[in-house]
């Protein structure tokens, strides 16, 4: 059985909205104050589950996504654009516009209760989707790159209660990646 992992950019009072600035929020852009050195390359040392597993993307994450890395280069640019990324969306995608990319149809945590018994989901962004993962207790794993920084508004990525175990903690540059099991009882 695979495992789904949660990957998000957030500040220190649990915000991930608009970590670059597009959706025009007075806080927006807040991952960028540091350069583009915490946001470049695997800052979530996701490794050789990028090459084995899928990612899956809500439709506006994966649109952002699908307009910057198929003109990038690069070792890790490679592995974005070559592993099989799913989008949970009601109004569907153009999948020309990022290769490997194809719409899930029909029910988002149905299709990743079926997909996890054979792989590694990797959820990047999407924070409706991850509340709905979360909500049936299907989110094994969160890894966050957590920045310096207070932004006193926004949506906070943690809704659903649950206990974790933190198994990795590592600073990379200014900012601090965490590594967080789900505790089941």
């Amino acid at each position: 059985m695979g495992d789904v992992i949660v990957t998000q950019f957030s500040t220190l009072d649990g915000v991930v909205s608009d970590p670059d600035g597009r959706g025009g929020t007075g806080y927006g852009g807040w991952a960028f104050r540091y350069g583009s050195g915490p946001v470049a390359d695997d800052k979530f040392r996701l490794g050789d589950r990028m090459d084995r597993g899928v990612q899956l993307y809500g439709r506006r994450t994966w649109e952002a996504f699908a307009a910057l890395w198929p003109g990038r280069d690069g070792a890790f640019a490679k592995r974005m654009n070559d592993v099989p990324k799913h989008v949970a969306t009601r109004t569907g995608i153009d999948p020309q516009r990022w290769q490997h990319s194809r719409a899930i149809g029909g029910d988002a945590v149905a299709w990743v209760e079926k997909t996890r018994e054979s792989t590694d989901i990797v959820v990047i962004g999407s924070l409706s989707l991850i509340r709905q993962l979360a909500a049936a207790d299907l989110v094994d794993e969160y890894r966050l790159v957590t920045f310096p920084l207070v932004t006193g508004e926004g949506d906070r990525l943690f809704s659903t209660p649950g206990s974790f175990e933190i198994t990795m903690v590592e600073q990379v540059g200014p900012t601090v990646l965490t590594q967080l099991r789900r505790v089941r009882d």
